[in-house]
């Protein structure tokens, strides 16, 4: 029997279904246009569609001032780090083993980056695996917004040019890895 009582009930049931399609379909939507607009500048970097690194300028923790358009003509590594993240301490000591191999060159420089950590936290954090490559914090966490990075640890290296030539978005797994993500951008 088709009551009226029964009309109404299926007609609500249809509309709060078809509202809930929607909003599903809005939030998937809402979901990826994020997901676009957080990805990576430098994600699928190919030699035709280079992106020129977003500029910034750093203050290590020692009080140097480092700007990546003052360092045209060097590879810039950048690195984004915690002292809280655990994968971090797994590439520590083969960042720091990279930089003393480059550093005499005078060719390329690291930037460690502390994302959303404390100063004191990054110091002992520095002490403990001996890191003397430059390293100041993210205040604000301009520089990372400004790399649109997803997460700790980020590598970005970037050609003399000032182009965005590398980014690993997990630890580095050895010296050599890292040494193959540079080598080729030192040579004329």
């Amino acid at each position: 029997m088709n009551t009226p009582a029964k009309r109404s009930f299926l007609r609500s049931y249809w509309g709060i279904l078809l509202a809930g399609v929607f909003l599903v379909g809005l939030l998937v939507l809402v979901f990826i246009t994020m997901q676009l607009q957080q990805s990576s500048p430098a994600e699928d970097i190919t030699a035709d569609e280079r992106k020129l690194a977003p500029n910034f300028t750093l203050t290590s923790f020692d009080g140097q001032t480092y700007s990546l358009e003052e360092l045209r003509g060097k590879v810039v590594l950048v690195n984004f780090w915690a002292s809280w993240c655990t994968p971090c301490e797994q590439e520590a000591a083969d960042l720091e083993a990279a930089w003393r191999y480059y550093q005499p060159g005078g060719e390329v420089i690291f930037l460690g980056i502390a994302w959303t950590d404390t100063e004191s936290a990054s110091l002992d954090y520095l002490e403990r695996f001996d890191i003397t490559y430059p390293n100041g914090p993210d205040l604000g966490t301009r520089v990372s917004q400004a790399f649109r990075t997803t997460g700790v640890p980020e590598t970005y290296i970037i050609d003399k040019n000032g182009y965005l030539a590398y980014v690993k978005i997990s630890p580095f797994l050895s010296l050599g890895e890292i040494q193959a993500a540079i080598d080729p951008l030192l040579t004329p």
